[in-house]
Formats: structure tokens, C-alpha cells, sequence
């Protein structure tokens, strides 16, 4: 279940500093009436990623709403260069994507260049309101690897398989294994945008699909 529209949940990004990336006039102008009606001030809108790496190298950031930039893909592009050439701790940095289209294909570019989530166009403010609220606490570790950085893209814990029972508890026990970020930068991100976004929200839940 998510929210509900008619709570009171009250949510504000007052204190982030949040970087939209879309090269669309009208989609841009989407995103700032968003972010700006959860009570973000300081917005840094970039219309290329060459704009938007500029902004992470000289600013920490919050948050990211990327667009996908079909048909080149240019989007997923800067979010690989966030999570390896961003720096801490712009490199652990909350990031959704946006995209009009969402093949399977366009699912697992988004999951694979270290995306948190992605969001499909339209949609409506309490979708990205929901997404945003989950990145901010849904804690999934942070993995380092030649192929991949980013949050851990197995979304629900569903316990160890059958006849497996001790094979997840005994990798929980391996603190600090290569790979995987020890959690305290990554935790002090997430502290500081649920921080900087104060919520009171009734019945938020894990999204049941990023799309």
C-alpha cells in the first residue's frame, strides 16, 4: 500500500540540495514544481550531463532526479560517472530515474548503472513523493565491484532459500567483506536526507515495482 492521498503525511526537502537532470523544457518544469512543492530551495537544474557533473564536482547533493536522455542514454551514462568519478559523498547519493519508456531493456540499464529507483512519465506528484521517501530509508547496502557501484539491486529480503538456511546468515556475518561499503558513509547520506527531508507519513511502504 502507499500513501495515502488524503493523509496528513507532511514531507519537506527544505534543506536538500537536490540536482534535476532532464533536457526537456516541459519535464524539467515538472520536476521543479515537484521538488519545490515538498519544500526544496535549493535546486540545481541541469539540462546535460556535462552541466550536472559540474554541479556534483563543486556542490554536495541530497538527491538526483535524472531523465533517462532517450534515445542516447545519456542519463544512466552520468550516474555511473556519479557513483565512480562523484567523489564522497555526492558517490552514494540517492538517484532516481526518469523515463517515458520502460522496457525491460531500459529496467536493467537504470538498475545497472547504480540508479535507486525508476520512475516511469507521467506521473503524478505523490508517485515521486512515495520514491523519494523509500530511497531516503529503504538502507540496501551500498556494493563496490569493476562492473557495478551502487545499492544492492536485490530489493526484498526474502530469507535464505530452502535448504540454504545458514548461507545468508553466515554472509551477514562477514563484516567489511570486499565489495560491499562498511555503511557508514552510506548511512550518513541517507541520514542526512532523511534529515534534511522531516516527514510524518502515514502508511508509506516499499514500492511494490520501480517502474
Amino acid at each position: 500500500m502507499g500513501l495515502d492521498p488524503n493523509s496528513r503525511a507532511r514531507f519537506n526537502l527544505r534543506d536538500a540540495n537536490v540536482l534535476l537532470l532532464d533536457s526537456n523544457q516541459l519535464g524539467m518544469s515538472i520536476l521543479v514544481q515537484i521538488v519545490t512543492g515538498l519544500g526544496a530551495k535549493s535546486l540545481f537544474r541541469c539540462t546535460d550531463v556535462a552541466d550536472a557533473q559540474s554541479v556534483a564536482q563543486g556542490n554536495q547533493l541530497d538527491l538526483a532526479i535524472v531523465d533517462s536522455l532517450a534515445p542516447t542514454g545519456e542519463g544512466y551514462e552520468f550516474v555511473k560517472w556519479l557513483r565512480r568519478e562523484g567523489g564522497e559523498p555526492n558517490c552514494y547519493t540517492p538517484v532516481l530515474i526518469t523515463t517515458s519508456h520502460t522496457p525491460v531493456s531500459q529496467i536493467s540499464l537504470a538498475r545497472d548503472c547504480g540508479a535507486h529507483i525508476i520512475i516511469k512519465k507521467p506521473f503524478p506528484p505523490i508517485t515521486m513523493l512515495e520514491r523519494i521517501i523509500w530511497s531516503s530509508k529503504e538502507g540496501r547496502r551500498f556494493l563496490f565491484s569493476d562492473t557495478y557501484i551502487g545499492p544492492d539491486r536485490r530489493f526484498r529480503d526474502l530469507g535464505p532459500p530452502k535448504g540454504e538456511e545458514g548461507r545468508r546468515r553466515d554472509d551477514k556475518d562477514k563484516v567489511g567483506a570486499p565489495g560491499a561499503a562498511s555503511g557508514g558513509d552510506l548511512a550518513s547520506v541517507t541520514a542526512a536526507l532523511a534529515a534534511a527531508a522531516t516527514a510524518d507519513v502515514d502508511g508509506a511502504s516499499e514500492p511494490e515495482a520501480n517502474s
